[in-house]
């Protein structure tokens, strides 16, 4: 497996761990619809959140989350709708990301909710 793929994996599992101690209940991880993926799908306080992560070893060409361009945004948007509809599920909802940065030494999760 790749390095990207492998620290992409780290990154969602630290990021499923971080979302659990903060109360988050995960409904779903890696949901595809028409190519299109969603990271991982929680629930809190009745409203259902679609996770973006963004996990990357050093900060230094700019944070993760600042990677979630508008494109990705639409991707996610998209395929969310699809998932309320296959799952007839009729709550608010929220787009989040996760950003971390992450390597041997070193671990920062950056948390941003209501993100676009």
């Amino acid at each position: 497996m790749s390095h990207n793929k492998d620290l992409g994996n780290k990154g969602e599992e630290i990021a499923v761990n971080f979302l659990k101690r903060k109360g988050y209940t995960i409904l779903d991880r890696n949901w595809i619809f028409d190519h299109k993926e969603i990271d991982i799908i929680a629930l809190k306080n009745g409203i259902v959140i679609f996770v973006e992560v963004k996990t990357r070893s050093t900060g230094f060409f700019g944070e993760p989350y600042e990677f979630v361009n508008e494109k990705k945004q639409a991707f996610l948007i998209e395929a969310a709708n699809n998932y309320l509809i296959e799952n007839k599920i009729d709550l608010p909802v929220r787009f989040d990301i996760v950003s971390i940065v992450h390597n041997g030494n070193f671990t920062k999760v950056y948390h941003i909710e209501e993100a676009f």
